[in-house]
């Protein structure tokens, strides 16, 4: 009796071959094929404040803006760089600060303070974090993680910026239109403007450093100059976030430098996909609501959190934005041997 055996393979789409670096396309079908998930994001994300039903869900949706943008802040320096930055709530508590000062003390309104605060507040940061910039891996991360609580420190003993009350009565955006497609807006220009510079040829310098940071210096690069300008670009869309909550709520606080924002990015990162941009995007477009919806749970939505993680670190540690895109463009099938 003859036995056949039977394996499932797994074979790239024609088109994704054929498109894996350059754009050959000879049909509408093909067209779609590669524009449709692109569209999908962007008209999905349009649409979401339409289907959102009351006024507390429309703000959990500016925090999905809010929460994305550090993700992606996050992923950028951690994958293309290598700098693990674990201070992501340092970023949103200077941007905060700087565009609730600006408001409380020189009357500049948001359409004006946002834009300042964003690339002032990445200009200092980046000077903040320059001497560390020759650290790598966990030495990085643990002197990162130390700035937000050190600033915390700082506000409370100087009794400056109000001090433990904060900033009050800021000026806010003219109406909750404005606040959510304002942060869903910036998250996807983000989103696209990392996508491309980092498959540009900035982009092979970033990873370049990444992998062998001696090498890249060898050839007469100075890696401390493209770390600070990814740290300047990382740092400028962690400060938009907090002059964005500064205008949301009308408030700039020392709760502007909790560690919820340093730490649900890095869970959005893993359940997304690190190194994918978008995964860290969806991640925290799934964690955020999620964490609304556990908030009756108390203290048990941390235990939920590390169980979430766990899931993902052991049975599917490429995140879910590989397995989707796998999954699209690659088919299976059955395969004698």
């Amino acid at each position: 009796m003859n036995t056949t055996e039977r394996r499932k393979e797994r074979i790239d789409r024609s088109i994704k071959v054929r498109t894996g670096g350059l754009y050959a396309i000879s049909s509408w079908r093909e067209i779609a094929y590669l524009i449709g998930p692109r569209l999908v994001l962007i008209l999905g994300v349009l649409i979401l404040p339409l289907l959102m039903p009351n006024l507390y869900w429309q703000r959990v949706l500016c925090n999905m803006g809010i929460f994305a943008m550090l993700a992606l802040s996050f992923d950028f320096l951690a994958h293309n760089v290598g700098l693990v930055c674990l201070g992501g709530a340092f970023f949103t508590g200077v941007g905060g600060y700087i565009s609730g000062v600006l408001n409380s003390y020189y009357g500049i309104p948001p359409i004006l303070s946002i834009p300042i605060a964003s690339l002032g507040g990445g200009l200092l940061c980046t000077l903040l974090l320059l001497p560390t910039l020759s650290l790598r891996g966990i030495y990085f991360a643990i002197i990162t993680i130390v700035y937000p609580i050190g600033a915390v420190r700082v506000i409370k003993a100087l009794n400056i910026f109000g001090s433990t009350e904060g900033l009050t009565a800021l000026a806010t955006l003219p109406n909750i239109w404005v606040e959510t497609y304002l942060v869903l807006g910036v998250s996807l220009v983000a989103l696209f403007a990392l996508r491309r510079l980092v498959n540009e040829e900035y982009g092979l310098v970033l990873v370049g450093v990444r992998d062998n940071d001696q090498a890249v210096r060898a050839s007469g690069i100075n890696i401390t100059w493209y770390k600070a300008q990814a740290v300047f670009i990382s740092s400028t869309i962690g400060c938009f976030t907090g002059s964005y909550l500064s205008v949301l709520y009308g408030w700039t606080g020392l709760s502007q430098f909790a560690l919820d924002f340093s730490i649900l990015p890095i869970a959005a990162t893993v359940v997304g996909g690190a190194g994918t941009l978008v995964g860290p995007l969806l991640g925290a477009f799934i964690l955020t609501p999620l964490s609304e919806l556990l908030r009756a749970m108390g203290t048990w939505r941390i235990l939920s959190y590390c169980v979430i993680l766990l899931a993902f670190i052991l049975f599917r540690p490429e995140g879910l934005m590989e397995y989707f895109q796998r999954k699209y463009h690659q088919f299976e099938q059955w395969r004698e041997v």
